[in-house]
């Protein structure tokens, strides 16, 4: 029973009396955000924040890291602005590369052939950041910081031997069945050493459009950053780079 008030009259039949509600519904005001609350958030989302930028930091150190291929050195495997997907977890485990796969290593110095060591032909590198937070971006962050991609060819002890277009691996002709018909490999450094000890030798495909060791010496595996491991793009030829 309603009133002339507003109220409901409710009978309590224990009591044998009526009870009166009222019959107006309060809505109560939405909370204000306090100065505290609202700081606590910006907080959460900036630590969530640094948290995706470290994972994304070790993903990329540590397991791969999509790359451009931008030079030709590579043609006909690889062509420019092909996509890649760079393989890191050999570098992670020191795990040395196999003959025949395609790394991507540190550039060395400009100019480093002339002080190559004929006897040791070892790529020089004379220019190393200085100081923790250097070595973090450059390394680390890999800003400003030059790769080079080449196939590898000989490892430790090996004896290569380049002549008449042709590469020999402790005197037997080295089968290349990736080059096209008709490419032959020359050098005018390096033409006749042994690989050093922790070093490869590695060159492009692109025999006469490569920068590679034959003129800056052979790569030390601690500058070995990736294997490619997958073209992702064009769409055509998606799958494992050999």
């Amino acid at each position: 029973m309603v009133d002339q008030k507003g109220q409901v009259k409710k009978y309590d039949e224990k009591k044998g009396s009526k009870m009166e509600e009222n019959n107006n519904i309060n809505i109560n005001p939405k909370k204000e955000i306090t100065p505290h609350e609202r700081l606590k958030d910006i907080l959460e989302w900036v630590y969530c924040i640094i948290i995706a930028i470290v994972v994304a930091i070790l993903i990329k150190y540590f397991i791969g890291i999509p790359t451009t291929v931008e030079m030709t050195s590579m043609y006909p495997t690889l062509e420019q602005s092909d996509k890649l997907i760079l393989n890191r977890i050999g570098r992670t485990f020191k795990k040395m590369p196999k003959r025949g796969d395609i790394i991507t290593f540190e550039a060395p110095s400009n100019k480093a052939n002339k002080k190559l060591d004929m006897d040791n032909p070892i790529a020089i590198y004379d220019s190393e950041p200085q100081g923790l937070w250097n070595k973090f971006v450059y390394y680390v962050l890999e800003i400003n910081k030059v790769s080079y991609i080449k196939r590898v060819i000989a490892f430790p002890g090996e004896h290569v031997v380049i002549k008449d277009g042709i590469v020999y691996i402790d005197d037997k002709p080295y089968d290349e069945p990736y080059l096209e018909d008709g490419v032959k490999t020359t050098s005018t450094i390096l033409t006749d050493f042994v690989v050093p000890e922790n070093c490869v030798f590695a060159m492009g495909d692109n025999r006469a459009g490569s920068k590679d060791c034959r003129e800056f010496g052979c790569i030390p595996f601690e500058k070995i950053e990736s294997k490619v491991w997958i073209r992702f793009f064009p769409f055509n030829k998606f799958g494992k780079v050999k």
